[in-house]
């Protein structure tokens, strides 16, 4: 197809850029070589400072971002490789959702406490992006199984996430996976919906598990750590998708020798880049900081209306 980007790839390489490409390209190379940078001073610092238990987890967390913007740092350079790695920065971002409800529960004290501190309180499951609009759903008892199922939904997220990303890969390699093609005959049509129903599975433990501990854990700043996480999901998935989706509808103009998808590509990689610089500096003021547990939670202590009261009756 003349509107894939694979096949204008070569061409970019054949045309000067002017010097506002230059720069742009320059300062772009940058932003994205120094959110590596600082995230490999920061996996120092964690290894240095951190208990055992939390420095893998804090380190899979962070590197979000800078291995989001030194996949699109390598898309803009070598635009034949967008199919790689688009679906390694979503791959990697699978394996972060995982990570970070594992985080917090580790930041709690581990998953015996977790369900220590939940024997006074329900699990309200009428969250985001599942059951917002379903506020009669009742709470549920916070039990080991309970726990369970919160980690199996976003640990299968990580891992068909991975499956399906070597499938469309194996496809692409042959021929017959393209992001551009959404006919019925199209393997993009079929993997991309499971894909989202299987996001929205996994992102759910993790609002129910945040929504249940943000009190307890504001002393850690849970709270902007999980807007940063947030922001990951809208600009990786979000934006990249209604970009693809303006490109493949022309609302964004070709320019020649480069289609309208080509260029929502490029536009997409380059806002990235800009994006996770931004978001890295941030990460590192939050989590660059002393780790000491938490403090014992008192007697009377409540939550929040997130987190109800077991009432037993007589």
């Amino acid at each position: 197809s003349a509107d894939d980007p694979l096949n204008v790839g070569k061409r970019i390489c054949t045309l000067q850029l002017d010097v506002y490409g230059i720069v742009l390209y320059a300062i772009l190379t940058f932003m994205a070589t120094v959110s590596m940078l600082v995230f490999l001073e920061e996996c120092v610092y964690i290894y240095k400072k951190v208990p055992p238990k939390k420095k893998n987890l804090i380190i899979w967390v962070n590197g979000a971002a800078p291995v989001i913007a030194s996949m699109s740092c390598m898309g803009m350079w070598i635009p034949r490789a967008v199919i790689v790695t688009d679906l390694t920065s979503a791959t990697y971002f699978a394996m972060v959702v995982f990570k970070f409800l594992i985080m917090m529960l580790e930041e709690i004290g581990g998953d015996e406490a977790f369900v220590k501190r939940g024997e006074k309180h329900k699990l309200k499951i009428s969250t985001g992006p599942c059951c917002c609009c379903c506020p009669c759903l009742p709470d549920v008892a916070i039990t080991r199984r309970t726990l369970f199922l919160l980690k199996l939904g976003s640990f299968q997220f990580a891992i068909l996430k991975l499956v399906f990303t070597i499938i469309s890969l194996i496809l692409w390699t042959n021929g017959n996976f393209s992001q551009q093609n959404m006919t019925i005959t199209g393997a993009s049509i079929w993997i991309n919906p499971f894909v989202g129903i299987l996001t929205i599975i996994g992102l759910w433990p993790v609002t129910m598990t945040f929504m249940h501990l943000r009190n307890t854990l504001q002393s850690i700043k849970i709270v902007p750590k999980y807007a940063m996480y947030q922001m990951l999901l809208i600009m990786t998935q979000l934006q990249t998708a209604i970009i693809n989706i303006l490109a493949m509808n022309k609302v964004i103009a070709c320019s020649p020798p480069f289609s309208s998808p080509f260029r929502g590509y490029m536009l997409s990689q380059k806002l990235l880049i800009l994006e996770m610089f931004i978001i890295t500096l941030v990460n590192r003021l939050l989590y660059r900081r002393q780790y000491d547990p938490l403090p014992e939670e008192e007697p009377g202590d409540n939550e929040n209306t997130k987190m109800v009261e077991i009432t037993v009756s007589a």
